[in-house]
């Protein structure tokens, strides 16, 4: 391919990026955040070595990103919109490497359509910070196999590092590495070379913080990792889970693309007129992590985005063996291609705007972005005119039964107060480190369930519960006008008893430390 050609491809794919980083800092500030969101905002007003849940790399960008930019949506969610940019650029950068610049803006364009990574950028979670430790650290250690220098082992230690401090998924990549080396013969020796092994050093001293949380805190989160792998489920092996996993990742890559990306698993170091060391790399990198959370599946329920990572590089295999763009060989399967690109767009950009504005004629119950974006704003002033009501407003504190509904609080009620989760019926949670019962003790509080019956259960915690109101919560469609989507009740409760922190059903729980069944 001439050099003018690819130039042209690498301005092209620069444009790409640079427009769809406009696009979504854009949308990010269009609609109200998820629970999920106000909760990992929650954890960067209590900053730590590590949480409950998930190390602490989302909560650090979310502070720094919300101490420039202010307390808002775009600012919460701009660490994950450039975090999914930076990832895009890594790809390109190593399909440019691999393979083409016309490649790589055949890459770029279809990650830029993927229903998987817009939704990672545009929700502030994990992901969007695993997603470019992930690609940077392939990136770096396709340099370091190929050209065998130390600094491209210390950005891969480095990057690893880092993906380890966003999410835990990050450890699939040492496997996935470590396999590439095994089964790509001129890489072997890199295992009885001195970088490597510090590279991997520096990525383990990078993760320490994250090590001594948990030391002080008897193991916390890699308790919640092993349960939600499912240690304390029933049985080893279920078929309830594999299908919606599948279905899962069909519906968030789109369904043709998922079907490239298990085709080009299957057959693509076949194919001769790719680089075999390129394909096969592009495969142990990709393909490991898909099969970890396969064979998960037939155990315990696994969510749709945990496999995020591994398709980074498995948009380029197929981008390769696919796309008008590969090079120097013309031809092939341009069309499905071209139809693969088209279907992921077909399923993003209406997503998308049905975040924003409900242009489709789903109901409440069936819209997933309705029922966790909209409303906040409205229950929250009413918290805040119930607070004001209260005897006593300055000592009032606010809570809610879920963790979520509680930072959505926080974040929603004018003066973004300090909130509280009574959390003793549901599961353990970060609230759980913030706040006891000597701190909430004979204090009157305002408090939100989402069910009317919740009563019985603040009763058992309160000397006295009244309901303050209901408020209803609606959002505006043009095809089923003002359509109802919850209903919030707010009470006003008076001299908490105690309870505040969740309490095991079982002791042999394996969430519960001794800070839970001590209570």
């Amino acid at each position: 391919m001439s050099i003018s050609k690819e130039w042209k491809a690498l301005k092209a794919t620069w444009v790409l990026l640079l427009t769809g980083l406009v696009v979504r800092i854009v949308l990010s500030g269009q609609f109200l955040l998820t629970p999920d969101e106000t909760n990992y905002w929650q954890w960067s007003r209590y900053l730590e070595l590590g949480y409950q849940d998930h190390p602490p790399m989302i909560a650090w960008a979310i502070w720094l990103s919300t101490q420039l930019f202010g307390q808002n949506e775009i600012a919460v969610r701009l660490p994950t919109v450039l975090g999914v940019t930076i990832a895009m650029l890594y790809m390109a950068n190593l399909t440019g490497k691999m393979f083409s610049w016309h490649t790589a803006f055949h890459v770029t364009l279809l990650n830029q359509g993927v229903l998987l990574f817009n939704g990672t950028a545009l929700i502030a979670t994990p992901d969007g910070m695993l997603l470019p430790c992930w690609a940077g650290a392939c990136y770096h250690a396709a340099r370091a196999l190929e050209k065998n220098r130390g600094r491209q082992w210390l950005f891969t230690g480095f990057w690893f590092g880092c993906g380890i401090l966003s999410k835990y998924t990050m450890l699939l990549f040492l496997p996935s590495l470590l396999l590439c080396i095994l089964f790509i013969k001129p890489y072997r020796k890199r295992l009885f070379q001195a970088y490597p092994w510090l590279g991997l050093f520096l990525g383990l001293l990078i993760f320490t913080p994250v090590i001594i949380w948990n030391r002080n805190n008897e193991w916390a989160t890699f308790r919640h990792v092993l349960y939600m792998g499912g240690i304390d489920a029933e049985g080893f092996f279920t078929l309830h889970y594999i299908l919606d996993f599948l279905m899962e990742q069909a519906a968030l890559l789109s369904p043709l693309v998922f079907l490239l990306i298990i085709a080009a698993w299957l057959s693509g170091s076949n194919k001769q007129h790719l680089v075999d060391t390129d394909v096969r790399y592009l495969v142990w990198t990709s393909l490991p992590t898909f099969l970890v959370f396969l064979f998960l599946s037939l155990h315990s329920r696994v969510y749709g985005n945990w496999p995020a990572a591994g398709y980074l590089t498995a948009v380029v295999l197929i981008a390769a063996l696919h796309s008008s763009g590969r090079s120097p060989f013309k031809g092939g399967y341009n069309r499905i291609w071209l139809v693969s690109v088209f279907t992921a767009y077909l399923v993003t950009v209406p997503v998308l705007i049905q975040v924003v504005y409900p242009v489709f004629p789903l109901p409440v119950h069936l819209d997933r972005t309705a029922r966790e974006t909209v409303g906040w704003d409205t229950l929250g002033q009413g918290v805040h005119e119930a607070v004001v009501k209260m005897p006593d407003p300055e000592n009032t504190f606010i809570f809610g039964i879920r963790y979520q509904v509680a930072s959505e609080l926080a974040f929603y009620v004018p003066g973004q107060p300090r909130t509280v989760a009574i959390n003793r019926w549901t599961r353990p949670n970060v609230y759980d480190y913030w706040f006891d019962d000597s701190m909430l003790i004979g204090r009157n509080g305002i408090g939100i369930t989402e069910h009317a019956e919740y009563v019985e259960l603040l009763e058992k915690v309160f000397d006295r519960v009244e309901l303050d109101r209901k408020v209803e919560i609606f959002r505006e469609s043009p095809w089923r006008g003002n359509e109802k989507v919850t209903t919030f009740y707010i009470y006003r409760t008076y001299g908490f008893q105690g309870g505040q922190r969740w309490r095991p059903r079982r002791t042999e729980d394996i969430r519960a430390t001794k800070k839970q069944t001590a209570n």
